[in-house]
């Protein structure tokens, strides 16, 4: 067999199948070079294995396949962080959740992230906020390997637990918590989003609750009030037809001062309650 002849890096660009931003991510991923470095040396060869490496990859990426699995990470909130098949991709939507959360937590406060995945959220708030205490939990091992990895390359300081929802061990004191936040699986398990774009590749137990898209949403709801302190708050992710049954459920379970906020795109997406404790 006639061994493949090594190509350059203007034209494995021009035959990749892939849009200019997408091929260029990808060459700068496998070659170590900056977007600078990849204009300059355009006429660069390729080695074999190299050209191999970034074909697999268009492959997969012209399959559908994420950029952030295939580049190993996403940015949020301005940080890198790693990603694998083992979590959700961080989105832009989920910072307005940070966002809100950042607004509401007291100095030294102390807030748990439940369903952490990368841990994207925990991460953000212990760097944005090093006075506070920040837990995170999740069920999955693989999913906290990643958060760890993350915590420890961003130097966040955060306590992690696993488990499902409060279950998960260690987790912090009952009625100590000032902000309990969560990005739930709220995907209804018929949806067919889920069998489109980048969802198909991601796991499905961080995007459905393999019901009707609400029992994760109603159990963070129901047990907050264990953990949260007098006036702490809940903050919830949720699909954007959501928002009036999460305020719903929020306001049978004692909660007050509900509201819902919108995405960028004037869309119900993170939806909050305050916890007031009664004598």
């Amino acid at each position: 067999m006639t061994q493949e002849k090594p190509t350059t890096i203007s034209l494995w660009l021009q035959r990749s199948g892939l849009n200019r931003l997408e091929a260029r991510l990808l060459l700068q991923h496998i070659l170590s070079l900056s977007h600078a470095d990849i204009i300059a040396h355009g006429q660069r060869q390729l080695t074999i294995q190299q050209q191999n490496l970034l074909d697999q990859l268009a492959a997969r990426r012209l399959a559908g396949e994420p950029m952030a699995y295939l580049l190993g990470w996403r940015e949020f909130y301005g940080r890198r962080f790693n990603v694998s098949e083992a979590v959700l991709i961080p989105r832009p939507e989920t910072e307005h959740l940070v966002e809100a959360a950042l607004t509401r937590l007291p100095p030294q406060g102390r807030i748990w992230d439940l369903g952490t995945g990368s841990g994207a959220i925990a991460i953000t708030l212990a760097c944005e906020r090093p006075d506070a205490e920040v837990w995170a939990a999740d069920i999955s091992a693989a999913a906290l390997t990643v958060a760890r990895e993350n915590a420890i390359a961003l130097q966040a300081k955060v306590i992690f637990g696993q488990g499902s929802w409060y279950q998960a061990q260690p987790q912090p004191l009952a009625h100590s918590v000032d902000i309990i936040v969560s990005n739930p699986p709220y995907i209804a398990a018929d949806d067919t989003h889920l069998m489109q774009g980048d969802l198909r590749f991601e796991p499905k137990h961080a995007l459905t609750d393999h019901d009707n898209g609400l029992s994760a949403l109603t159990s963070l709801i129901t047990g907050a009030s264990t953990f949260l302190r007098h006036q702490g708050w809940i903050m919830l992710e949720h699909g954007y037809d959501q928002g009036q049954a999460v305020r719903h459920t929020l306001a049978q379970n004692g909660f007050v001062q509900i509201q819902t906020q919108p995405d960028l795109a004037g869309l119900d997406r993170v939806t909050l309650g305050q916890w007031v404790a009664t004598a």
